[in-house]
């Protein structure tokens, strides 16, 4: 390290901070109004009463459920990349197909049926993940379901005409 630190390549304002400092309660300072540092306990409040709240759990509990909130973020991940692709596929489907239809009607109905299978996908997954967002095994069981109900057909077979 440098004498300056402001010659460190790795330094900002703010970083000698004493309230930042790492270590245990007894050596972080107290802020003005007699409540330790954010991020340290000590069981206590400023009048001197025991503090509930600042017990802490088992560190292997968190750990625990760290592990889990890992596995679900990289299957949502794994899900949201499975949904992209399949946005791609039917967007690639869709431009296959050709319409055989001479009505105006008919061919705007076909054309907005098209451009719906399109967007199902992404529409599939925003409404999903907002709407479960407080429940993490469910949202993981829609998005599975979509998996299976929203495959591109029309990519996956090749089809170039309408039925």
């Amino acid at each position: 390290m440098n004498a300056k630190p402001d010659d460190d390549a790795l330094s900002w304002a703010g970083e000698n901070d004493p309230t930042l400092a790492a270590g245990d309660a007894s050596t972080r300072p107290e802020l003005a109004d007699g409540w330790s540092t954010p991020g340290t306990s000590t069981g206590t409040t400023p009048d001197g009463f025991h503090d509930d709240s600042a017990e802490t759990s088992e560190p292997a509990a968190a750990q625990v459920a760290s592990a889990g909130a890992s596995a679900t973020l990289v299957i949502m991940g794994i899900l949201a990349g499975v949904y992209l692709l399949y946005t791609i596929g039917w967007f690639i489907g869709v431009n296959r197909i050709t319409n055989p239809i001479d009505d105006p009607v008919s061919e705007f109905m076909f054309s907005l049926g098209a451009w719906l299978a399109v967007a199902a996908p992404m529409v599939w997954f925003g409404v999903t993940y907002w709407l479960t967002t407080s429940r993490p095994r469910t949202r993981l069981a829609w998005l599975v379901l979509g998996v299976v109900l929203l495959a591109p057909i029309p990519f996956i077979f090749g089809s170039g005409a309408a039925a």
